[in-house]
């Protein structure tokens, strides 16, 4: 032990599904903090056109896009929505283990955590228009390329978990043309 005080972060998203821009996220904390803590929202929501994939599988394209020292620093635990933003912090709190900073593009979090007493800091962009959920869901469905915009095991996983199915099993429905993007989840 060297003595010097260790930084972990915390990110919180619900990943569906995990894309290079969340990617992104978790380099860019890794390159600031010891360790982070990654929290898998929504975790009891699957099979709906909004939260199609399970929390084991999005778990599961989370530490598949890691490269060996990463998983070594990353903490990947799914937590169950509450549904009141007022305990929403404390309920987070009781399933990770301590954190020093959260970062977060969310308005609503970074609020949240910050009238909590925590260090919450903004990452860098990276083009939400096409790093978003909605985005790749909504091309999957539509039979358009998505497969860039995430990391080739989470393409291999999901052409494996025949994700198009899902998704029009939930209610999707194919479309033309790109929608509003969105932030990463």
């Amino acid at each position: 032990m060297t003595g010097v005080p260790s930084l972990r972060g915390l990110v919180v998203g619900r990943f569906q599904p995990f894309h290079r821009g969340h990617l992104a996220v978790i380099r860019e904390v890794l390159g600031e903090c010891d360790d982070l803590i990654v929290v898998i929202g929504s975790a009891e929501e699957s099979h709906t056109e909004k939260n199609p994939f399970t929390a084991g599988e999005r778990y599961q394209m989370i530490i598949s896009s890691l490269g060996e020292d990463e998983l070594a620093r990353v903490h990947v635990i799914p937590v169950r929505d509450v549904n009141r933003y007022s305990v929403w912090v404390n309920h987070v709190e009781s399933y990770v283990p301590p954190f020093d900073v959260v970062y977060s593009n969310s308005d609503l979090t970074r609020s949240l955590f910050s009238q909590a007493g925590y260090e919450v800091r903004k990452t860098e962009a990276y083009n939400p228009k096409s790093f978003s959920g909605t985005e790749i869901r909504r091309r999957i469905v539509s039979g358009e390329r998505w497969e860039s915009l995430v990391a080739g095991p989470v393409a291999l996983f999901l052409v494996s978990l025949g994700a198009k199915r899902r998704l029009l099993d939930a209610g999707a429905r194919p479309s033309k043309g790109k929608r509003g993007g969105g932030r990463a989840r």
